[in-house]
């Protein structure tokens, strides 16, 4: 029945009496009856190899990527032009198998790329040290806001609801199990209300969460910011989209204590959402809090240069119980390919990846606004994406961007009931001055 598993009744039976059930049902007894679905799965007969291979790739095939469409839409996932090195180096055999360093004295190699990663990280941030690299961008600011319950020792955080919506859903799910408060301030004028912020920083506030520039593409107000935070004592932590820090002040600069973000626009394609990798880099005083591996360099018996894995716990490997986290993971390939795009683009190219970004955005917003069909939802600096509303839903612009081939904007009015109809387009280096004048006029037509 089961042609490619080799187990025989006689081999189940063996399994299940060692560990004293007395059929397959009784491994799902904890899982209530109404959960469970009581019928076979709709999957049609088997099929032969060229059958199926025929199969996924039709069902691929209806699925249209930036490959097929002209990409307006950001809103956490970025369609920046990938150099051809970076997909060649990275699909090298000896990088794509490759794993934890669980063994670092012969991992060498694995080290060395996440030394550099890190390296190259620290230096676009200006922290002081970062980890291997987290699961995506989300989960890299929970870790940043356990970080600041366990140093501060408090527990309650404050995020403004400016920062990516997902972000904020993710935080205040693992906040919940630790017994920890995450209290939203509100925005006005699509950034950080102040004097809210001051009134919620308290003696329980172990960290304050921006993101710079915000989910809706604005830069904020992080002087200000940062007065509010450390008068209190409170953990600063920054999400950030590197790509931004090409032009705008490093976050170091401001007094920002932790550094979060979605690294995934550093070489990474979009996927469909994923894998993507995160990235948390953090200033000396709080080091021994981060999660995770930080690769070190040293020098061998031979007085020749080595990698060493520093600063880890016992506990990450083997107590998992004690440890510092478990939800962190060092991307390796993800990682590998954010090194190898910052060591191709440099100091330089990133600058001009985040300066053709700005300006190709801020030539759209004006060719869309001119007419005075579209407004801005807010009339503040931005970077790369920026918000705007109409008389017509979100919904129905996208559809007939589509037929046109376009991939619109992100619909506000999702995550953001009281921005009726907003619309948070988004353009990188990638797009053309004749594909912004065109969405331009097919979006006055809509």
């Amino acid at each position: 029945m089961h042609r490619y598993i080799p187990n025989t009744e006689a081999d189940e039976k063996q399994m299940l009496n060692s560990i004293g059930a007395k059929s397959i049902e009784d491994l799902f007894v904890d899982i209530p009856k109404n959960l469970r679905l009581e019928k076979n799965l709709n999957i049609h007969g088997p099929l032969s190899e060229l059958e199926l291979s025929n199969h996924m790739k039709n069902l691929s095939n209806s699925n249209k990527s930036v490959d097929d469409l002209v990409c307006f839409l950001g809103a956490g996932a970025y369609d920046h032009y990938i150099p051809s090195i970076v997909k060649h180096l990275a699909m090298r055999s000896e990088f794509y198998t490759a794993y934890t360093p669980y063994q670092p004295e012969i991992s060498q190699g694995t080290l060395q790329v996440i030394f550099e990663y890190q390296t190259m990280i620290c230096s676009l941030t200006g922290m002081d040290v970062t980890n291997a690299s987290m699961y995506d961008g989300a989960t890299a600011c929970v870790e940043a806001a356990i970080m600041a319950v366990e140093s501060a020792r408090r527990d309650s955080v404050v995020v403004s609801s400016t920062v990516h919506p997902d972000v904020r859903k993710v935080l205040k799910s693992y906040m919940r199990f630790r017994d920890v408060e995450v209290i939203e301030v509100d925005m006005t004028d699509g950034v950080t209300d102040i004097e809210k912020l001051k009134s919620l920083v308290g003696s329980n506030i172990a960290g304050v969460i921006i993101q710079n520039p915000n989910f809706f593409g604005i830069i904020e107000d992080m002087t200000e910011i940062e007065k509010i935070t450390h008068a209190n004592k409170s953990v600063l932590i920054n999400y950030v989209d590197p790509i931004s820090l090409g032009i705008l002040k490093s976050p170091a600069d401001y007094g920002v204590d932790i550094v979060v973000g979605e690294g995934q626009s550093l070489g990474n394609s979009m996927s469909f959402g994923g894998p993507y990798l995160g990235f948390l880099a953090t200033n000396s005083k709080l080091m021994r809090k981060m999660p995770g591996r930080i690769v070190g360099q040293s020098d061998d018996v031979d007085g020749k240069r080595a990698f060493v894995l520093t600063l880890q716990a016992r506990e990450q490997h083997i107590r998992r119980y004690k440890a510092t986290s478990n939800i962190c993971s060092n991307q390796g390939l993800n990682a590998l390919i954010a090194a190898i795009y910052m060591t191709t683009m440099g100091k330089k190219g990133i600058k001009e990846v985040a300066e053709q970004s700005a300006k190709k955005a801020h030539y759209a917003m004006n060719q869309l606004t001119k007419t005075g069909k579209f407004k801005l939802l807010f009339d503040k600096p931005f970077f790369k994406e920026f918000a705007l509303t109409s008389s017509v839903e979100s919904t129905r612009i996208n559809k007939g961007l589509l037929h046109h081939n376009i991939l619109g904007g992100y619909g506000l009015d999702k995550d953001y009931p009281e921005l009726k109809n907003g619309l948070l387009l988004c353009v990188t280096e990638k797009r053309t001055k004749e594909q912004i004048d065109k969405l331009a006029q097919v979006m006055e037509v809509i």
